[in-house]
């Protein structure tokens, strides 16, 4: 794949940035749309079997991952729950929001590392630029995430992205 993800941690934040061969627009609407989140969002061999999304300032994303990769091990049938909370939205350029590890109900999972991630959209000629910001509120907090697989998890989720982007556009 042409367009492959550029990661780096700076301090208390992790970031990530990559050039999707799709317009703006349609790369927004695969970042802000369930029926497009449930087709990309995870790691390989990962589903989304519940999305709901309230694409508003104050408005929440809930959702669940699980494992339907037999050759995943340990993680094959697990499920892990994540709710974002939208504070800011600039149609086609801008996302922000809180993202937490959950339940099934919603509630914060206590002690897991939370960020404030800004998701930001630029027009590349012809292709959109994505860079996603997310800041925690420690060192130990972003050691925890990347100890947890982040970085390859990410980068397999923006794969599918790019894979979802080609088969609908």
């Amino acid at each position: 794949m042409s367009n492959t993800s550029m990661t780096r941690v700076e301090e208390t934040e992790f970031i990530i940035e990559r050039i999707f061969n799709a317009p703006r627009e349609l790369v927004f609407k695969a970042f802000s749309e369930a029926e497009h989140l449930k087709n990309w969002w995870g790691p390989r061999g990962w589903t989304v079997p519940v999305c709901h999304v309230d694409f508003r300032p104050g408005g929440v994303w809930h959702y669940c991952m699980k494992c339907e990769d037999k050759n995943q091990g340990d993680f094959y049938g697990m499920e892990s729950w994540g709710k974002g909370v939208y504070h800011e939205i600039v149609n086609g350029e801008k996302i922000v929001y809180t993202d937490y590890f959950s339940d099934a109900d919603g509630n914060e999972a206590p002690g897991a590392p939370s960020s404030t991630t800004t998701v930001i959209f630029e027009d590349a000629d012809g292709k959109t630029k994505v860079t996603s910001r997310s800041k925690y509120d420690s060192i130990e907090a972003v050691k925890a995430v990347m100890d947890m697989g982040m970085e390859e998890g990410i980068t397999q989720t923006w794969d599918r992205l790019e894979e979802h982007l080609q088969e609908i556009r």
